[in-house]
């Protein structure tokens, strides 16, 4: 297993936590092991990651309980994804909705040294100056284009979206469905008093100030991850 430094990956500031205490975050992998992308384990079955984060379901590899990549810790789960599912309304250009689930072949195992993350209610808001955790395996320094191969974890305060969107830093860019704070590693969670508030989308540079991180905003999608969970487990009956 390694560690690829083709992706954005940014955690800056960030310190390795007590290992496996960061137990919902989950590594995607490509078939030969390289991290791309980090996700969230949101039930046994189901991840939620970016949906920049797309690599096709034959070159995708999931893996749970992961903190050093590239060291086998006994802890690990990989498990194949059965399907893809971006959002559909995804734009690639603007960010907006950056978004997928990732459904498994078959439910991670529940123990210890994993578990899954809870979702905010539709809607929810956070207040700009409250405190989150960002984690993954991203660069621990600005300009280094390597990434961490332990995971690392930072807390971050919450950007006011008017400051975020100001002509000094994201001009317009930033939409309803997008929240920033600090930095970024793809795909990865922003977790905020235990629940999944963020997604790593995008950004500008690294450890610049006036362009803290994009995320998508978790909140603006619990609807659409509950009816698109649901409707498959329909179309299975």
């Amino acid at each position: 297993m390694s560690a690829n430094a083709g992706e954005d990956y940014r955690i800056v500031g960030g310190l390795p936590p007590v290992p496996n205490s960061i137990k919902y975050i989950v590594s995607i992998q490509t078939r030969l092991r390289q991290h791309f992308c980090g996700g969230s384990l949101i039930t046994r079955y189901w991840v939620v990651t970016a949906a920049h984060c797309n690599k096709g379901i034959d070159n995708t590899l999931v893996v749970a309980g992961d903190h050093t990549l590239g060291v086998y810790e006994g802890t690990e789960q990989e498990i194949f994804p059965q399907i893809l599912i971006p959002h559909p309304e995804h734009n690639s250009r603007t960010s907006n909705n950056d978004i997928m689930l990732i459904k498994l072949q078959v439910p991670v195992w529940l123990n210890s040294y994993i578990s899954i993350v809870i979702l905010p209610r539709q809607d929810a808001m956070r207040t700009p100056g409250s405190m989150c955790r960002a984690s993954g395996w991203g660069s621990t320094q600005p300009g280094v284009n390597t990434i961490s191969t332990t995971l690392q974890t930072v807390k971050l305060p919450i950007v006011d979206p008017n400051q975020c969107n100001s002509t000094v830093s994201y001009s317009g860019a930033i939409t309803d469905r997008m929240l920033c704070a600090g930095y970024r590693d793809s795909g990865g969670p922003l977790v905020c008093d235990g629940l999944l508030y963020g997604i790593v989308s995008w950004g500008s540079g690294c450890a610049i100030p006036q362009y803290p991180g994009v995320y998508t905003s978790v909140s603006k999608y619990r609807v659409w991850i509950e009816n698109t969970v649901a409707s498959f487990y329909r179309k299975c009956t």
